[in-house]
């Protein structure tokens, strides 16, 4: 296939997914404010999933699975439920419904719908989209990045007494890993300007990628969480590495740093 006919293929991908994520975002919008969710625990007692996320993944799925029959999913709620997660050469979905779990249960207006494509195994869209703030992130390769279609880039920020720093702190109860999620923070607060935790990967990402926010890291992430926020820091001029500097590899992946190059 020439490379025209793969950038054709991939706007149709673009617009199909955005109108689906336009229509699931309306659906996290209308039940933001519901003191009645439905939630249970996952992996601990405040790592949740609720009925929306998993209706949202399905819808996601059901609809792109219509327009493509060829392509492949990886849902952060199908994966908790047993399904596998394997990354292959054949263009993949990568979703997370609702990024931001803890904050859609509390009403808190910082949760976002993530999803990504990867084609051959490296991203070729990416959106993220908080229907609270209305606050569309879209990215496609080689096409820069966007939000509400007006193009950004990273921050010009290089000194770390200037910087805006993103963090989490994760959904873990386990004292040794709290231990070091305080320690680091209490290591880069006489450092930073300051911090900030939204309590969702992918919108942390999409500040650093805006300029509002000049860096983010965190341990022990998901490929659901970053898959598409890696595209759209990339595009808007950013990096996405590992700790030590070296390249960012997408599955099992302990930590993860975001920057902007240079």
């Amino acid at each position: 296939m020439s490379c025209a006919a793969q950038q054709g293929s991939v706007d149709e991908f673009f617009n199909v997914v955005l109108q689906l994520t336009k229509k699931c975002g309306q659906l996290i919008k209308e039940r933001t404010s519901s003191r009645t969710k439905k939630v249970e625990t996952k992996s601990s007692a405040i790592d949740f999933v609720t009925e929306t996320d998993q209706e949202v993944e399905r819808l996601l799925i059901d609809g792109l699975s219509k327009a493509f029959p060829e392509h492949k999913f990886i849902g952060e709620e199908s994966v908790s439920s047993g399904a596998q997660c394997e990354l292959t050469d054949a263009p993949t979905w990568i979703i997370d419904p609702v990024d931001g779990t803890m904050n859609f249960v509390h009403s808190f207006p910082h949760s976002c719908i993530s999803i990504a494509l990867f084609v051959d195994k490296h991203p070729a869209i990416g959106i993220i989209y908080n229907p609270m703030m209305n606050q569309l992130f879209t990215a496609q390769k080689g096409k820069g990045a966007f939000l509400n279609g007006e193009k950004i880039t990273v921050s010009g920020t290089k000194r770390l007494a200037e910087a805006l720093i993103m963090m989490e702190f994760g959904t873990s109860r386990n004292a040794e890993q709290r231990s070091v999620i305080l320690e680091n923070q209490q290591k880069l607060m006489p450092q930073v300007h300051g911090l900030r935790a939204l309590g969702s990967a992918a919108l942390n990402m999409a500040m650093v990628a805006c300029g509002a926010a000049d860096a983010y890291f965190e341990f022990g992430i998901h490929i659901w969480d970053i898959a598409a926020g890696e595209l759209i820091i990339t595009e808007a001029g950013g990096a996405v590495i590992d700790p030590a500097g070296g390249q960012w590899t997408g599955f099992h992946v302990e930590c993860l740093v975001l920057v902007r190059k240079n």
